[in-house]
């Protein structure tokens, strides 16, 4: 007769120490895949960066525009005009190439230079010029002589037919030059883009988010490996429920998250980032600060996606029925309410777009524990 031991796996076909060796290949395994992943996404880090700034940037962009004045709404109207003229051109270029510009001699003349960041377009007012040419280089451009009265007319009808005169244009295209154009774009545009505050912040910026695309990159692999450990002491029944409900679960979280990053996201920012406007602020967004946030809130609604899951199990493990969330529908919404106000920014527009996916997702749930019936374990 076998004495009983102390070994836990006694009656199983591997001893403990066994089972640890295996453990221990199996996370040797994912370690080595999570190294290889964390390389990788340091290599491609600052591609990850932009992207996980891409909100933010799109934010302060937006907020950093200058409204177009009414005295400006001419000079817009012919810009488009040759921003259309252009498009065409270009398009001409492309089917049938580069036509050759000639003069009236029949000499080649030479295209313009392409747009450099030192060049300039202004447009002036054409009297406003005349009068500077004719301040700076009297005998050059004198004032026309005084029209005598015989052709002298009605200034109503001057009016008149200047605004009915459209190949007139009231402005004049006038070409700057200058190292400081260049350098005032770029400070425009750093205006425009998350900050750091300390020397170390965007090295330690970038090692946090390459580690956590690293982890995340890696984690199929890391799952992966401890469920070979887990499935080998598993029926097939059971293994079936897990393919089933992770997969599951897993979709959820990247639905959630997803939906966040693309959805979510610009509401947010655009409802803080008015109260910059309203209060005369100008926002300073501190990049490790940002990298925190959308991080933070894809997961929470990553997890809350899990809803139908959860409503799943506790149906399973007899703790509520499936009339029961019907009958208590009203105190569910009441409590997804509360759950979307803790889970998000001080903003209504994310509680709201939260929530209502939240009562969407509960609605699932109902519909889940209907479609899958619980089954007794005394039936066949």
């Amino acid at each position: 007769m076998k004495q009983p031991t102390k070994d836990l796996f006694d009656d199983s076909t591997m001893t403990f120490g066994e089972h640890l060796e295996v453990l221990r290949v199996h996370l040797i395994k994912a370690i080595v895949g999570l190294v290889i992943a964390v390389l990788a996404c340091l290599y491609y880090g600052g591609i990850i960066v932009d992207f996980v700034r891409r909100p933010i940037d799109s934010a302060l962009a937006e907020y950093s525009e200058i409204e177009v004045t009414d005295d400006a709404e001419q000079v817009k109207s012919w810009q488009d005009k040759w921003a259309s003229e252009l498009g065409w051109n270009t398009l001409k270029k492309l089917l049938y190439g580069a036509p050759k510009k000639v003069d009236q001699s029949g000499s080649e003349i030479e295209e313009a230079p392409e747009p450099h960041p030192d060049i300039v377009v202004v447009h002036v007012e054409l009297e406003e010029l005349k009068r500077a040419l004719r301040d700076a280089a009297p005998d050059e451009f004198p004032s026309p002589p005084p029209k005598s009265p015989s052709e002298q007319t009605d200034p109503d009808e001057e009016t008149d037919a200047e605004e009915n005169s459209p190949l007139a244009p009231s402005t004049v295209a006038l070409t700057l030059k200058a190292p400081e154009f260049a350098q005032f774009q770029k400070t425009v545009e750093l205006s425009r883009q998350a900050v750091t505050l300390n020397v170390q912040e965007a090295f330690l910026t970038y090692i946090k988010v390459s580690v956590i695309a690293g982890l995340l990159l890696s984690s199929p692999w890391i799952f992966y490996q401890l469920w070979l450990f887990v499935a080998a002491g598993l029926y097939p029944h059971e293994r079936k429920y897990v393919y089933l409900y992770g997969s599951m679960s897993l979709g959820l979280f990247l639905f959630g998250a997803i939906f966040c990053f693309y959805a979510v996201f610009p509401f947010v920012l655009n409802f803080l980032l008015s109260f910059n406007s309203a209060l005369d602020i100008t926002p300073q967004i501190r990049l490790s600060e940002w990298i925190s946030f959308a991080v933070m809130l894809p997961v929470m609604f990553g997890i809350s996606f899990q809803l139908p899951l959860v409503m799943l199990f506790l149906e399973r493990i007899s703790i509520f029925q499936t009339e029961q969330y019907k009958e208590q529908r009203r105190m569910a919404i009441l409590v997804i309410a509360i759950l979307s106000m803790f889970l998000t920014p001080a903003d209504p527009m994310s509680m709201l777009l939260m929530m209502f996916p939240l009562i969407g997702l509960y609605e699932l749930g109902i519909k889940l524990c209907t479609w899958l019936p619980k089954v007794s374990p005394f039936d066949e």
